[in-house]
């Protein structure tokens, strides 16, 4: 074993037994360190489009944006909170047959709508804030064609996009499981969350902020035409409310994380590392 870092198949020792723990947990602790955490991935994504707002080309936008949300993981992992994009690595716990499917789901929706609860206040707390008003509204406007934009992906872009995502995103919580110190954790984390964002995936949890506060702005007349001038839809715009925040975005985003936390990266580690291994 190397006294810095976790090897793999000792990486997916530790992931059951944090898999245990996590489900173990009383609802009312999954549930607020949910908020937490869908707080923290609010923080990234509000940061993410502060620092990217007046930035004209599509790639350098994502490249800077990339370059401030890894910081929101960052939180989840180090200050302590529970995230269902990287709870999708509980599957090995469940392959393992040390959790039942029960308590795994049970554990999933729970800190799923803690993620919401928390992504909706902050978006809340920054509406409130005035901060869409920096740059004559032009923030918020970019924060409406944001939102707009991800209410009218198609239904299976929308799945293959999260897939994407949550791969990328279950490879630097699994790898900073086999860090030992800060510095290395935040390594782990940063890179392959920069790529994510980067190349522009959909992330569930990141999403509650960004289609909640395109929600929010789309109730003012000023971001509504900053959007426009942007060169947001004004289908997407029409496009944008509760409902399509679940139905158009929520909906195949999570699917396809699941499927790419819990497919991609869980599950075949735990065939590669743990399958047919005795205890």
């Amino acid at each position: 074993m190397n006294n810095s870092f976790l090897s793999p198949s000792e990486i997916a020792d530790f992931t059951i037994n944090l898999g245990i723990r996590k489900a173990n947990m009383t609802a009312s602790t999954q549930f607020i360190l949910g908020i937490l955490a869908g707080a923290f991935i609010a923080f990234g994504a509000e940061g993410a489009n502060m620092a990217t707002h007046t930035i004209a080309d599509v790639a350098t936008a994502k490249l800077i944006g990339g370059l401030i949300f890894p910081a929101g993981l960052m939180l989840v992992l180090m200050a302590g909170a529970e995230l269902f994009t990287g709870n999708n690595l509980m599957i090995i716990a469940l392959a393992e047959r040390r959790i039942t499917p029960l308590e795994l789901l049970r554990s999933w929706v729970i800190v799923y709508l803690g993620n919401l609860a928390g992504g909706v206040l902050v978006a809340c707390l920054v509406s409130w804030s005035g901060q869409w008003n920096y740059t004559g509204g032009l923030l918020g406007g970019f924060t409406l064609k944001a939102a707009a934009g991800k209410v009218i992906l198609p239904f299976v872009d929308a799945v293959v996009l999260g897939v994407l995502c949550n791969w990328l995103v279950c490879l630097a919580v699994w790898a900073s499981f086999g860090a030992k110190d800060g510095i290395s954790k935040a390594v782990c984390v940063f890179f392959p969350i920069w790529l994510f964002v980067a190349s522009g995936f959909e992330h569930s949890v990141a999403n509650m902020y960004y289609i909640t506060a395109g929600i929010l702005a789309k109730g003012q007349a000023l971001y509504v035409s900053k959007a426009l001038e942007l060169g947001a839809s004004q289908a997407g715009i029409d496009a944008l409310n509760w409902g399509s925040m679940f139905t158009a975005n929520l909906l195949p985003v999570t699917l396809g994380n699941i499927l790419g936390g819990a497919g991609f990266v869980g599950l075949v580690y735990w065939f590669v590392y743990l399958r047919g291994r005795k205890s």
